[in-house]
């Protein structure tokens, strides 16, 4: 755009000083030639002819803005804004709040923007406010009374006698939070809290989830489990924001549970991470389980991952998560309780639940409940022809167990070499014992 067609327009408007469309033109073009100062008088022109100009009041906050009156041009926005303005005014207005340091009230009037005009971007305000687009798990939504809701009112009736084995890991678990809950003075007396953190890791499907459970139901404690997805938001400060509300809600559900499934997803080492948004998560978590700023006396907190080697070394320090547990797959007697759980409202005829314990080596409680699973659909098929419910039979069983293959195979084949060859803390000695691999 070349100068003499601004000075043209310039000229043309001396013949006709009331033509607000030309005068607007005019003003538009000089700021795009960075003619700021003329460009403010032909605005401030236009508005003391029409307060109301709408163009004009953008324009002039444009020339503020680039004059670096930060202030001034928040101001003259103002009444655009409030009345959920143009997308061109919310996010100019969300660039002036930036440049304000109002970082929380440039997100609110860029969600605003976003909400009017969904595929509009722009680079300076998606690199301020939003986290990239591959680490978003879900769309932005507020989920403050999502948690009172959805958390807050649950009860655990799940207790270890439904939980099949892992006797060793049920004895932990008892002497470090369910024992301590049930005799909290004798802990007072010494000076220590009732709470604190246990990490729990092992191939997938051998019961990480439904232990935790168990174990709210046998301190008959609030149980809040959360994913990834109740706590990542496309918004940056607002996952932190999310963090922070459930552990609040989970303090003032004391005594309670706080399970978080898939941990190293919110957890990953912070060597690894390019983005600062998520370094800023973990110290997030981190803080909140240290209880800073807030007592976390009777919040236990149980965590469940099958790559704890993806975890971030400051989750492992003491009193966060202090105690981690290897909770392996369950062994021939674990396998039979788990099953006889399995079967227990099904009919069945003569089950000798030995024998398939010992056909069933290496088996995660979840390969368990999908043999049973397709035991059941064979009888199903058979009892759509007799019209009444067949019973299972061990032989029914046996041919199910060998058509599914032992889903923990692949996890200890990458579990092996953490153990082998990056095992300094002898944190996987676990593993190692499992596999019979001598140290």
């Amino acid at each position: 755009m070349n100068q003499d067609f601004v000075n043209n327009l310039i000229e043309a408007l001396k013949f006709s000083p009331d033509n607000i469309l030309l005068r607007t033109q005019l003003a538009e073009l000089l700021v795009a030639v960075d003619r700021n100062d003329e460009a403010e008088e032909h605005y401030l022109y236009i508005l003391k002819t029409d307060s109301s100009n709408s163009k004009a009041r953008i324009g002039l906050a444009i020339v503020y803005y680039k004059q670096s009156n930060f202030s001034t041009a928040a101001a003259i926005l103002e009444p655009d804004v409030d009345n959920n303005g143009s997308p061109e005014a919310l996010v100019l207005y969300a660039k002036i709040l930036l440049k304000l340091n109002k970082l929380s009230e440039a997100r609110k009037y860029y969600k605003i923007a976003l909400d009017l005009s969904p595929d509009f971007k722009d680079y300076e305000l998606d690199s301020m406010l939003r986290i990239p687009s591959g680490e978003v798990k879900r769309p932005s939504q507020d989920i403050d009374d999502e948690l009172e809701d959805r958390f807050e009112k649950q009860q655990s009736d799940v207790t270890f006698k439904d939980v099949g084995g892992m006797e060793d890991v049920k004895e932990e678990i008892n002497i470090k939070i369910i024992q301590p809950l049930k005799h909290a003075e004798l802990y007072k007396a010494y000076g220590k809290k009732t709470g604190g953190g246990i990490l729990l890791y092992g191939p997938p499907g051998c019961g990480k989830t439904h232990l935790a459970r168990a174990t709210a139901g046998e301190v008959q404690a609030a149980f809040m489990a959360v994913g990834i997805n109740d706590i990542l938001e496309m918004w940056i400060g607002e996952s932190e924001k999310n963090l922070h509300m459930i552990f609040e809600t989970a303090r003032r559900s004391n005594p309670c549970v706080l399970f978080f499934d898939e941990v190293d997803a919110l957890g990953a080492s912070r060597s690894d991470m390019k983005q600062s948004s998520g370094r800023h998560l973990i110290n997030q978590f981190l803080s909140e389980m240290d209880g800073v700023e807030d007592n976390n006396d009777g919040l236990l907190i149980l965590a469940a991952t099958n790559a704890p080697w993806h975890l971030d070394p400051a989750f492992r320090r003491p009193g966060r998560f202090d105690r981690i547990i290897f909770v392996k797959p369950p062994d021939s007697e674990g396998r039979e309780q788990i099953l006889k759980l399995l079967l227990a409202k099904k009919p069945t005829k003569d089950i000798r639940f030995g024998e398939l314990a010992k056909n069933s080596e290496e088996f995660s409680g979840a390969d368990l409940e999908a043999a049973v699973d397709l035991a059941v659909e064979e009888k199903l098929r058979v009892s759509f022809k007799t019209g009444i419910p067949e019973p299972i039979t061990t032989q029914d069983m046996l041919a199910a167990i060998k058509k599914v293959k032992p889903s923990t195979k692949e996890w200890f084949s990458t579990a092996r070499n953490y153990a082998l060859y990056a095992n300094e803390t002898g944190m996987y000695d676990d593993i190692l014992t499992y596999l019979k691999i001598k140290k």
